[in-house]
């Protein structure tokens, strides 16, 4: 009865005049207003389920309590190690059923799994491989054998290569290596995040030589959108810093031409499939860069944006925290929009940092002091109690990359993610997957298994995932007549999802 009443008012009555100065047995009744007060709060509470989903919200509870007994629990240890695990989960497999709205924080690098980039575009003709010494390698297009430079001295004919060394299968898995972070003994390849940021970056600039030519560039994208759609993702907003484009006889196109390419592939991709909304750009430039190079950036975007209002929604600052130069120490090149009258909508990564109390760490506080749409990562928010009471009352979501967080060792059990914090609190908040290639990762559903059942627990329910997807269309930047269309495709998504499995 108590439950039926609380959430038919969506809110309890403030349960301190309980409080005494006798000690004694609690009364049972104040207990169970007590629980479902608190129950409210979190990340879903307050939705109310239907009968259909109430079933199916049982089921799930079942299915995660034995997942918990397991020998192994997936989000308490590394996903590399738990992949597996995963992908045999009754859960993981309802999730990727389940319709989840947008993904809002994607890197355009890391957007394809690499398998894709190696069985298609490095089997394409006139790719050349350099082996570099610093133990990577560098891709490129080219009529002929290209010219040595800083870092390749030799580059050969990748089509000769492999066929020369006789077993594709074990080359083409050697050159995965280079194209992501996964392996089979993360602990030991990766003893600090210093490491692992070192092969991240270099993986990166690996597969920039594949990606930024202008044949394999059309089919990327198409593909990345393919990848979110069998997963039951509807809407995309990708990072890019927009890297300039080159054709086989050398010819560099700038960032306008890719603009173009995004937009036609876009509109190609959801003629093909009507039941994806779209895809977005929002801008990305480096944390490395000075202030003077951001400003020259800020500014090419407020253009950008000005020539594709429909396409470029907003800039990001990239790269990792805790080595790049801090949202302070860009105060002038980021107050360039507002001094100049242009609306140039922040959507920073902010707080992807374990140290406290450094500049770095302020980055959560100057995002919100620049008005930022959303939190890219926002990890060291719960230490921040009024930015986060900022953040909350501003309605700035947080982007939650859990596989992200884990894999660049921020946390390692992920039942002690901070954002356990945000989301027993409600705080507004979305599931996104960063950079899916580089973690061994596809959609967005890997992320939504690690947040459910391993950031939320047996707090997390139906409603929990209900919200998260519906947030992630709320928080977008699409327009509202666009965000009514994405809900109501979204919400007939998900009424068959339920009618399919409850």
């Amino acid at each position: 009865m108590l439950a039926s009443v609380c959430r038919a008012l969506l809110t309890c009555v403030p349960l301190l005049w309980f409080a005494g100065e006798a000690a004694g047995m609690p009364d049972p009744a104040q207990r169970e207003l007590l629980m479902l007060e608190e129950a409210l709060t979190q990340t879903g509470g307050k939705v109310v389920l239907t009968a259909a989903e109430q079933k199916l919200d049982a089921r799930l509870r079942q299915l995660k309590e034995k997942e918990m007994l397991g020998a192994w629990f997936p989000p308490a240890v590394h996903f590399f190690k738990a992949r597996a695990l995963i992908q045999r989960s009754p859960i993981f497999k309802l999730l990727q059923r389940m319709p989840k709205g947008g993904a809002l924080h994607v890197h355009s690098s890391a957007l394809v799994g690499v398998e894709w980039l190696v069985k298609n575009a490095t089997y394409r003709p006139n790719c050349y491989i350099c082996f570099t010494w610093d133990n990577s390698v560098r891709f490129l297009f080219s009529q002929q054998q290209p010219f040595p430079r800083w870092d390749c001295f030799y580059w050969q004919l990748l089509e000769t290569l492999r066929a020369k060394i006789g077993d594709p299968t074990g080359f083409d898995n050697s050159l995965m290596q280079h194209l992501t972070l996964f392996t089979e003994d993360p602990d030991s390849e990766y003893p600090n995040q210093d490491v692992v940021w070192e092969k991240f970056e270099k993986a990166f600039i690996a597969a920039a030589g594949l990606i930024t030519h202008a044949p394999v560039l059309k089919d990327y994208l198409y593909r990345g959108l393919l990848e979110l759609q069998r997963d039951n993702v509807m809407y995309l907003e990708l990072r890019s810093g927009l890297s300039r484009t080159y054709e086989l006889d050398g010819t560099i196109h700038e960032k306008v031409w890719a603009l173009k390419i995004f937009q036609e592939v876009t509109q190609r991709f959801t003629k093909d499939f009507p039941d994806f909304l779209g895809a977005r750009i929002i801008i990305a430039a480096s944390r490395a860069l000075g202030v003077s190079e951001v400003k020259a950036a800020v500014k090419e975007a407020i253009q950008l944006q000005k020539d594709f209002p429909d396409i470029v929604v907003g800039f990001d600052m990239v790269g990792r925290e805790d080595s790049g130069r801090t949202l302070w120490d860009l105060r002038e090149a980021l107050s360039l929009p507002a001094d100049l009258g242009a609306m140039l909508p922040f959507f920073f990564h902010a707080g992807e940092t374990d140290d406290e109390g450094n500049d770095v760490d302020q980055n959560v506080i100057d995002a919100l002091l620049f008005n930022t749409k959303r939190i890219g990562h926002g990890y060291a928010l719960a230490h921040h109690p009024l930015a986060r009471d900022m953040s909350r009352q501003r309605n700035v979501a947080v982007e939650l990359c859990p596989v992200s967080n884990q894999v660049l060792k921020l946390v390692s059990d992920l039942r002690n993610h901070p954002a356990a914090v945000l989301m027993s609190e409600g705080h507004p908040m979305v599931i996104s997957s960063d950079d899916p290639a580089l973690f061994g990762t596809t959609g967005l559903s890997y992320d939504f298994y690690e947040a459910f059942v391993g950031i939320g627990g047996l707090k997390a329910n139906l409603g929990t995932l209900k919200e998260l997807a519906v947030n992630s269309l709320r928080f977008s930047s699409l327009p509202e007549p666009l965000k009514d269309k994405a809900y109501a495709m979204w919400q007939k998504k998900w009424e068959a999802f339920i009618s399919e499995h409850s």
